[in-house]
């Protein structure tokens, strides 16, 4: 399964959801990660708070490929992206296991291959260089095979890379 986490809004919804299974609009209208573990024990991918991110555990964990479309925020995703993957935890369990030899958290769902991030807005040599490092760690952490990361100069190249 295919799936979009983008940070565009709903000018982009059709071109986003033509091109994957499930999209995922990071739009700032939900409650920030209350930091509970309740996703990792208590009620397993689910998170308590009663908004449009209650069941993201289970979609971004059931996704083989995931592509993240985000304006650069020096070097890393935009806030409100980054709230999706916060409160995305429950994705693993709170065990541990070792992945290439470093430990990590036992994966819910299993492995995945692709985390693609594509990242507009301007960004320096540096933060790219920050951005490629961050995906490539977050996509181990997150069991993905492989990631690749993928910087526009104008989000008119965007529908190429979905």
């Amino acid at each position: 399964m295919k799936v979009i986490l983008h940070d565009l809004g709903s000018p982009y919804a059709g071109l986003i959801e033509a091109k994957c299974d499930r999209a995922v609009e990071a739009d700032g209208k939900y409650a920030p990660c209350q930091g509970c573990f309740g996703c990792w024990t208590k009620h397993p991918a689910e998170c308590f708070m009663k908004d449009t991110l209650q069941q993201v555990c289970r979609i971004l964990g059931q996704a083989d490929e995931l592509v993240i479309v985000t304006k650069n925020l020096y070097g890393g995703y935009s806030a409100a992206v980054k709230n999706v993957l916060d409160r995305s935890i429950g994705t693993s369990t709170p065990f541990s296991t070792y992945r290439g030899r470093q430990m990590h958290h036992t994966l819910r769902y299993g492995k995945h291959d692709l985390w693609k991030v594509i990242v507009y807005g301007e960004i320096t040599e540096a933060e790219k260089d920050t951005f490629r490092y961050l995906a490539e760690r977050n996509a181990v952490n997150d069991g993905f095979a492989r990631s690749e990361v993928i910087f526009l100069e104008n989000l008119s190249e965007l529908e190429g890379w979905l």
